[in-house]
């Protein structure tokens, strides 16, 4: 049975935390996993999500491994280094603050059975710098387009019209600041 392993070092979020996410994942397809933490509102669920994405990328191009076939044989969290910090108390006195950090370890394996993915997860992929320019000026040039249009076309008796349809009534002379 072939395996990938991914590492992410010096993940700063506690392991008890991102251990919540990660033992959910145990034994799960790499397409339900990736569901799950699609899903997931923990803040450690994306830098896992990161992690099994580059896993099964480095599995699908360094050992040819057929990523629907892939599915998690092992994930674990362990304990990391932790920032000491202090925070200032009472009567001169500083308590001790410990920032935890964790290291993530993923196994991959590849099962001989082909499950049916039940999700269907679509990438988008990021338009490079020249693309957006042409997207933007294209739509700034329509929105120009339009806005000359609309000054035409619009007389000026209908601009008064909603001038005087917006009037305030009741509700300005109930709150004004001068007794009456």
């Amino acid at each position: 049975m072939k395996t990938q392993t991914a590492k992410l070092n010096y993940l700063r979020i506690a392991p008890r935390k991102a251990r919540l996410v990660a033992s959910s994942l145990r034994g799960l397809s790499v397409s339900e996993a990736e569901a799950q933490l699609l899903l997931a509102s923990q803040k450690s669920g994306l830098p896992i999500l990161k992690l099994l994405r580059s896993a099964v990328s480095n599995a699908k191009n360094t050992k040819q491994m057929n990523p629907e076939k892939l599915f998690i044989k092992e994930i674990r969290v362990d304990k990391g280094p932790a920032l000491k910090r202090f925070s200032p108390r009472a009567m001169g006195r500083a308590t001790t603050i410990m920032k935890k950090g964790s290291h993530l370890i993923l196994v991959l394996a590849e099962s001989d059975k082909i499950k049916t993915p039940r999700f269907k997860i679509v990438q988008f992929k990021k338009a490079s710098k020249s693309q957006k320019t042409k997207k933007t000026d294209q739509a700034s040039g329509a929105a120009e387009k339009e806005i000359e249009k609309t000054k035409t076309e619009k007389p000026k008796q209908e601009i008064r019209e909603t001038k005087k349809a917006a009037k305030h009534g009741f509700i300005k002379k109930f709150f004004r600041r001068k007794s009456v």
